[in-house]
């Protein structure tokens, strides 16, 4: 098993926006057969880094996943969602 581990600077005027774009990526890693365990937001103070872990069942796995997630059009949507608000 691999599990990856992402560190998000997020915009703080926008984490409504990226809590909807992570939410998207839990049910997307889900459906091309990953398990997400769930992302780490700020939720006191000025904090702008945010976390986020999911596993494969291996590397081959992982990267099966990366070159379909940059064809389909859900991933593609969602790519959009952050790179059109500005939310990380």
């Amino acid at each position: 098993m691999i599990t990856c581990f992402l560190r998000y600077e997020i915009n703080p005027a926008q984490i409504d926006t990226f809590e909807k774009y992570s939410r998207l990526w839990i049910s997307l890693v889900t459906r091309f057969g990953g398990v997400h365990h769930g992302y780490l937001m700020p939720s006191e103070g000025a904090s702008d880094v945010a976390y986020a872990s999911f596993s494969f069942p291996s590397m081959a796995a992982y990267e099966a996943y990366r070159e379909k997630s940059f064809k389909d059009p859900d991933c593609i949507a969602t790519f959009k969602i952050a790179e059109e608000s500005g939310c990380i």
